[in-house]
């Protein structure tokens, strides 16, 4: 699959999980009763905007078994749900202190600081309710999504990672303390991402094991890559402020280890999802696709 095939096909996924959030950001359903201002303020750091990687890499997950995009979707929403929960509460003054996010004023400009905590405790509690009300699934997979997400967005996990970043602005973290802090932070959810499609699907457990190693891979790809782009990229092509890791003293692998070695970088973790990824012959295609957009891309 060529890049604009790629780029077209998730663009066209983007569409499905930002119309699939809006209908349930709309106050009826989930959302009957809630305050119009925490609802509005949930809508604006879920809608609008990102491209909608980590439930694309569910649903495409998920096809490599047979499931269909519908058997996924709700999965994927939910992941995307917990997904912009961080991201209004990293945006946060006590946190990152972000006063852009895609183009736009974070949640916590458009609206206020409790606002937009309240906003992403709602994100957080409602993707939560999208995976056990997924009539579409087996209460097994249900049952398996739910502690895997826990699992993997939690202090263990995301959550325990964004600690992490935050503690790299007091002290300088070694190599290893770094590229730790990155598999939490960012690699924890699309490993989910990546792990969840086989659950989905009702898959083989060798199937999830492989998957979620193909997940680990691609996300230490986006973090160096992210990484990578906060050094090379402007603003206005980021969406957000770039160079703030430097500002802020934070070290990264990029600032460790130079471009140069970061692309290398970035060119073994595609080689070794590719490996991850070759009992699956060319059905696999369209995620080793992603693995190398995530690598590689410019924004």
């Amino acid at each position: 699959m060529d890049g604009d095939g790629f780029e077209a096909l998730l663009a066209s996924t983007a569409a499905r999980v930002e119309a699939r959030l809006a209908a349930i950001l709309d106050g009826e359903g989930p959302l009957a009763g809630a305050p119009e201002r925490v609802r509005a303020a949930m809508a604006h750091g879920a809608l609008g905007g990102g491209k909608r990687l980590r439930p694309f890499l569910v649903i495409e997950a998920a096809a490599l078994f047979g499931a269909t995009a519908d058997d996924s979707l709700d999965a994927a929403v939910a992941l995307e749900c917990v997904h912009c929960y961080s991201l209004v509460h990293d945006d946060l003054p006590a946190m990152d202190d972000d006063a852009m996010r895609r183009g736009k004023p974070t949640v916590h400009k458009a609206f206020d600081e409790a606002t937009a905590i309240l906003a992403g405790d709602a994100l957080l509690t409602l993707a939560f309710g999208l995976i056990a009300g997924a009539e579409r699934l087996s209460l097994a997979a249900r049952s398996a999504l739910v502690l895997m997400l826990a699992r993997d967005a939690g202090a263990g996990g995301m959550v325990g990672g964004q600690a992490l970043d935050l503690a790299a602005e007091i002290r300088d973290l070694t190599e290893d303390e770094i590229a730790t802090m990155q598999a939490m932070k960012t690699g924890a959810l699309i490993a989910f991402a990546c792990e969840a499609g086989p659950v989905v699907a009702d898959a083989a457990p060798a199937d999830r094991q492989r998957l979620r190693r193909f997940g680990e891979l691609v996300g230490l790809a986006f973090q160096l890559a992210d990484d990578l782009l906060d050094e090379t990229a402007d603003a206005a092509t980021l969406g957000k402020a770039a160079g703030k890791d430097r500002e802020r003293g934070k070290k990264t692998l990029p600032a460790l280890n130079g471009h140069e070695w970061t692309r290398r970088r970035l060119d073994d973790l595609v080689a070794e999802a590719e490996a991850e990824l070759s009992p699956y012959g060319e059905r696999g295609r369209t995620l080793l696709a992603a693995a190398r957009f995530v690598a590689h891309r410019q924004h």
